[in-house]
């Protein structure tokens, strides 16, 4: 009877949950924390004299610059058009709208090298339009930092799309149709009434997209030429540093896109908490 007693009222350890937990950050020390604790280490062996001495030098300066601008023009052309296509894609019904919508998510898919590819094809010197841009306008497109842009619209289109679709979709109608009733045009229904409420997830996306805009490198090492001080990014700089045996440069570099690549996302994560707590 005693021996019974004490069965019943054993603690019982909660090993499902602890293996679930256990294996879940295991994966993540693994996989991700501990690369990024290398490239901290090694970026900051030789002190922080060392990443100023490699990334204040004027090609090291120009990757960087070309980095963040190309990123910021991409991220404000795909901030507009992402939100145009996802209001499409949820308010209208057409012919295709199921295949569109399942294409969106194709660059995700796509390695980005084969979209390098694409943009060649179609854009390079060589090529019907890329050879009509440039001989009526006198405009390369590709092998310049115009054909980066292009490189980056593809590879991160899916991003603002994804993110504001489904704050669509949810989002309560009754105060736009009450500005309807009240004699609103559209364009002020969806400036005033629609918009302010996407906006969260609307700049959510945009930056999303800006961060992985500042990491890309298999579309860009095909489009961009690669010419230091004209078309070489970041990522590229950090390839040739690695080709060359500079391991302690690349790593500066690397470095110095992990900080902007952070502080994005630690944005994008600030605001999508605020956005809980006032939902």
């Amino acid at each position: 009877m005693t021996t019974q007693t004490i069965e019943r009222t054993a603690p019982r350890l909660p090993w499902g949950r602890w293996s679930i937990r256990g294996a879940a950050l295991t994966y993540l020390a693994v996989f991700l924390v501990l690369p990024l604790i290398v490239v901290v280490v090694d970026g900051l062996g030789a002190g922080i004299a060392s990443i100023t001495s490699v990334v204040s030098s004027p090609i090291a300066r120009h990757a960087i610059w070309l980095t963040i601008w190309t990123g910021l023009v991409m991220s404000l052309i795909n901030a507009v058009m992402g939100l145009l296509t996802a209001f499409v894609l949820v308010r209208y019904e057409f012919l295709g709208k199921t295949l569109l919508n399942a294409v969106v998510d194709l660059p995700f898919a796509i390695p980005t090298l084969v979209t390098g590819v694409m943009l060649v094809i179609l854009y390079g010197p060589q090529a019907a339009i890329g050879g009509w841009i440039n001989q009526q306008l006198g405009w390369q497109v590709i092998f310049a930092p115009s054909g980066i842009i292009l490189a980056l619209l593809f590879t991160s289109f899916p991003f603002v799309v994804r993110s504001v679709q489904p704050v669509l979709i949810n989002l309560d109608r009754s105060s736009e149709e009450a500005a309807a009733t009240l004699g609103a045009p559209a364009w002020q229904i969806f400036w005033r009434v629609t918009l302010p409420a996407l906006l969260p997830a609307l700049v959510s996306g945009t930056l999303l997209s800006f961060a992985r805009a500042i990491g890309e490198f298999g579309a860009i090492v095909v489009v961009a030429g690669n010419i230091p001080l004209r078309s070489q990014t970041a990522a590229v700089y950090v390839y040739g540093e690695i080709e060359s045996g500079s391991q302690r440069d690349a790593s500066a570099m690397s470095l110095v896109m992990l900080a902007i690549a952070l502080g994005t996302m630690s944005f994008v994560d600030w605001l999508s908490r605020r956005r809980e707590v006032q939902a």
